[in-house]
């Protein structure tokens, strides 16, 4: 019987490319970018989302990062108050596409020695994305700072024991810029994706 898995979506982001507003509820196609990654993921997940609580397409645990805008590393530790069981993803909800990615992570920790910690996707660039990652969550809840307002995602998680797998190109895909959203609605759509200027799709 696969582990439990509690998904922990970072839902405050926002882009002054996009207008400065909640990139994860930007309209994509007949969703919302939030709820493109939500419906994509396992049905049997617990579901908690860190940001202003809004309807979306599955039942979810809504919080928030004390203070708002307090960073990622904030809002993983406002989500992990919410999970309890024994692996957990953690997401940015501002990469629509990356559901798929998130069972790979997860099926892949399930099954990798008692000692790894947790597995990153690997970006375009090679380098782990801890955003789109999986966890032991006795082991996340480790390293989260008492204080994590600011604090860097990559530094807190560097302490632990990390691998990390490739995952389909375009599921490390993030909505910062106009071109973002456009490039996620054509693989929503079927279509081909060209690499953006970042080296990746």
């Amino acid at each position: 019987m696969p582990a439990r898995v509690t998904a922990v979506v970072l839902c405050g982001g926002t882009s002054a490319r996009m207008g400065g507003g909640d990139k994860t509820a930007l309209s994509l196609g007949d969703r919302t970018v939030l709820d493109t990654l939500l419906s994509g993921l396992p049905a049997h997940w617990d579901l908690v989302c860190v940001g202003e609580a809004r309807p979306t397409c599955r039942a979810v645990t809504w919080t928030r990062e004390t203070p708002g805008g307090g960073g990622p590393v904030a809002g993983i530790a406002a989500g992990l108050t919410y999970v309890d069981s024994p692996l957990v993803v953690v997401l940015a909800g501002d990469q629509p596409l990356a559901a798929t990615a998130a069972r790979h992570v997860a099926e892949a920790l399930e099954g990798a020695r008692a000692d790894v910690d947790g597995v990153l996707a690997t970006q375009a660039d090679g380098r782990g994305q801890p955003l789109l990652a999986a966890y032991r969550t006795t082991a996340l809840r480790g390293v989260v700072p008492g204080d994590p307002t600011g604090c860097g995602v990559h530094r807190t998680v560097d302490p632990l024991r990390l691998d990390r797998i490739e995952v389909p190109e375009h599921s490390t895909l993030d909505i910062d810029t106009p071109s973002d959203l456009s490039r996620a609605e054509q693989v929503g759509t079927g279509g081909r994706v060209e690499p953006d200027a970042r080296g990746g799709a």
